[in-house]
Protein backbone atom coordinates (compact mmCIF):
# COMPACT_ATOMS: atom_id res chain seq x y z
CA UNK A 1 0.00 0.00 0.00
CA UNK A 2 1.36 3.41 -0.97
CA UNK A 3 1.63 6.31 1.45
CA UNK A 4 -1.25 8.08 -0.27
CA UNK A 5 -3.50 5.02 -0.09
CA UNK A 6 -2.63 4.66 3.60
CA UNK A 7 -3.52 8.30 4.22
CA UNK A 8 -6.78 7.90 2.29
CA UNK A 9 -7.80 4.98 4.51
CA UNK A 10 -6.89 6.92 7.64
CA UNK A 11 -8.93 9.91 6.47
CA UNK A 12 -11.95 7.70 5.90
CA UNK A 13 -11.77 6.67 9.55
CA UNK A 14 -11.83 10.25 10.90
CA UNK A 15 -14.79 11.62 12.80
CA UNK A 16 -16.59 14.68 11.45
CA UNK A 17 -14.75 17.00 13.83
CA UNK A 18 -11.38 15.42 13.01
CA UNK A 19 -12.12 15.77 9.30
CA UNK A 20 -12.95 19.45 9.83
CA UNK A 21 -9.64 19.92 11.66
CA UNK A 22 -7.80 18.19 8.81
CA UNK A 23 -9.51 20.40 6.22
CA UNK A 24 -8.50 23.53 8.13
CA UNK A 25 -4.91 22.34 8.54
CA UNK A 26 -4.61 21.34 4.90
CA UNK A 27 -6.07 24.63 3.64
CA UNK A 28 -3.46 26.54 5.64
CA UNK A 29 -0.66 24.17 4.60
CA UNK A 30 -1.64 24.38 0.93
CA UNK A 31 -1.87 28.19 1.02
CA UNK A 32 1.59 28.43 2.57
CA UNK A 33 3.02 26.05 -0.05
CA UNK A 34 1.40 28.15 -2.80
CA UNK A 35 2.92 31.31 -1.33
CA UNK A 36 6.38 29.74 -1.13
CA UNK A 37 6.15 28.57 -4.75
CA UNK A 38 4.94 31.96 -5.96
CA UNK A 39 7.78 33.72 -4.13
CA UNK A 40 10.31 31.30 -5.62
CA UNK A 41 8.89 31.84 -9.11
CA UNK A 42 9.06 35.62 -8.67
CA UNK A 43 12.67 35.45 -7.46
CA UNK A 44 13.56 33.21 -10.41
CA UNK A 45 12.05 35.73 -12.83
CA UNK A 46 9.42 33.31 -14.09
CA UNK A 47 6.69 35.97 -13.91
CA UNK A 48 8.66 38.81 -15.49
CA UNK A 49 7.17 38.25 -18.94
CA UNK A 50 3.66 38.63 -17.51
CA UNK A 51 4.51 42.06 -16.11
CA UNK A 52 6.26 43.49 -19.17
CA UNK A 53 3.22 44.62 -21.18
CA UNK A 54 1.26 46.16 -18.27
CA UNK A 55 4.37 48.03 -17.11
CA UNK A 56 5.03 49.25 -20.65
CA UNK A 57 1.39 50.37 -21.01
CA UNK A 58 1.52 52.16 -17.67
CA UNK A 59 4.75 53.95 -18.62
CA UNK A 60 3.10 55.05 -21.86
CA UNK A 61 0.13 56.50 -19.95
CA UNK A 62 -2.32 53.81 -21.02
CA UNK A 63 -3.50 52.91 -17.53
CA UNK A 64 -5.76 54.39 -14.90
CA UNK A 65 -6.43 53.99 -11.20
CA UNK A 66 -10.20 53.56 -11.68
Amino acid sequence: MSKVENIEHQIQDLSSSELAQLRQWFAEYDAEAWDRQLEADIEAGKLDALAERPLRDHSAGRSSTA
